[in-house]
């Protein structure tokens, strides 16, 4: 099956605006839409989970989830792609749902290098050459590092929002004082008493951040 570069943008925007959409067609697709199914396949550093629709002779989308969510972000978004003949690929990130890394003494790092790579990785472990990505948030930018990084293997993009590609090279510049104060989750988690708040309050600490 062959899909143009535009053809694909298009069901980009189409899903973009598909997140917003209206209770009536959210229900429709609630009682049409199969249950996606669910896998899991290792890659050298993790034990990736994901959640695969549509065609599996389609041409494949990887949709990929940010911060705080997981793959029930695109419930809305993967139905209509699936239903068009491409095959929908949703990975959880490293650090979320089931997905494990494979070794328990490997550090937990998640630079923007490491997380490009295991869209490669997943890709590979499941046999495909080609194929298009979708993300928002942080998995908008390992979007952005495995187009950038791999070029031959990505046909096509779709960045929601966010951050792209951080420039690990020149010195940090501080945001506005707005922006900054926007940025305490990133402090916090990095701490034993973050940690633990978010285990004892996720749901309240999720909402607070998406209301701010």
């Amino acid at each position: 099956m062959l899909h143009s570069r535009r053809s694909f943008l298009t069901l980009g925007v189409a899903a973009g605006a598909l997140t917003s959409g209206f209770a009536a067609r959210r229900n429709a697709w609630a009682q049409a839409r199969t249950p996606p199914s669910a896998r899991a396949v290792q890659t050298p550093v993790l034990n990736i989970s994901f959640e695969e629709s549509g065609d599996v002779q389609g041409f494949p989308i990887i949709l990929l989830h940010g911060f705080p969510d997981d793959v029930r972000a695109w419930d809305e978004v993967a139905p209509p792609i699936a239903s068009k003949g491409y095959r929908v690929i949703v990975p959880y990130l490293r650090g979320y749902g089931p997905t494990r890394f494979r070794e328990p003494s490997a550090p937990r790092m998640a630079e923007q290098a490491a997380i490009g790579q295991d869209v490669i990785d997943l890709a590979d472990a499941i046999g495909l050459s080609r194929f298009a990505v979708a993300g928002y948030d942080w998995g908008g930018r390992a979007a952005c590092v495995a187009a950038a990084l791999h070029p031959e293997r990505v046909r096509a993009a779709v960045l929601i929002g966010g951050y792209t590609i951080q420039d690990t090279l020149a010195p940090p510049q501080p945001a506005t004082p707005e922006r900054e104060r926007a940025l305490w989750y990133q402090w916090y988690f990095n701490t034993e008493r973050g940690r633990a708040g978010l285990e004892r309050n996720r749901r309240g600490i999720c909402r607070l951040l998406w209301e701010t």
